[in-house]
């Protein structure tokens, strides 16, 4: 199958086989291709929980509109962005680069320092939601990476993030969730839209070439 074979194949999978565990190996090419996600500034502005306790996902269910994909599925990701972004947090990824390529670039120094000036202009709001829309390119890697394994995948927003961020302890570590991505494998039957059409517009109605 060709990854467009693979993105056809894929859907938000209703109903998974609880009894179906995704490989190990699986799950953590997954996670890093998410670690290898583009980011606006290479900040990575959210991390990602792997929520192994069953009580826990028990909880986030019940939050959840008590969807049971939380509960069914294999494995459950949540992605959590910063809740704000910082000066610490853009230095601490800045000192990072620096260290990791062994060298110190006088253009990506002057830019940390106009970073620190864009980020401190725009408020704490304004940079919840810009590291929000970052984990979302993330989720969109992990969906493909996930298309790539063959294992289901349900992205979902349908939850109540206050109170996920509670169950998790999130805000103590300066983090807010924004959407959770369980991954299992798809039942034989009880799910409605297994068997159904893939929808989507097609290509002259989404691309419009500006020649």
């Amino acid at each position: 199958m060709t990854l467009i074979d693979k993105l056809n194949w894929r859907y938000a999978t209703k109903k998974y086989d609880a009894s179906k565990k995704v490989a190990a190996d699986k799950v953590e090419r997954i996670l890093e291709a998410i670690r290898l996600a583009p980011t606006s500034s290479g900040l990575q502005p959210f991390e990602v929980l792997l929520v192994t306790n069953p009580e826990k996902r028990a909880q986030i269910q019940t939050v959840a509109w008590n969807q049971a994909q939380v509960t069914e599925a294999s494995h459950l990701l949540v992605f959590a962005a910063w809740d704000n972004i910082t000066e610490a947090r853009i230095d601490m990824m800045f000192d990072l680069t620096n260290e990791q390529r062994g060298f110190i670039n006088e253009g990506w120094e002057a830019y940390r320092k106009q970073l620190k000036g864009i980020v401190a202009a725009r408020g704490d709001k304004a940079n919840f939601d810009a590291a929000a829309r970052q984990a979302y390119i993330a989720l969109g890697v992990a969906l493909v990476a996930a298309a790539e394994e063959q294992v289901d995948a349900t992205p979902m927003e349908g939850f109540d993030p206050a109170a996920v961020d509670e169950i998790l302890g999130l805000k103590e570590r300066g983090l807010r969730s924004v959407v959770i991505l369980p991954l299992g494998y798809r039942a034989d039957d009880g799910d409605w839209l297994v068997n159904l059409k893939k929808v989507r517009r097609s290509r002259e109605h989404l691309v419009s070439e500006i020649a």
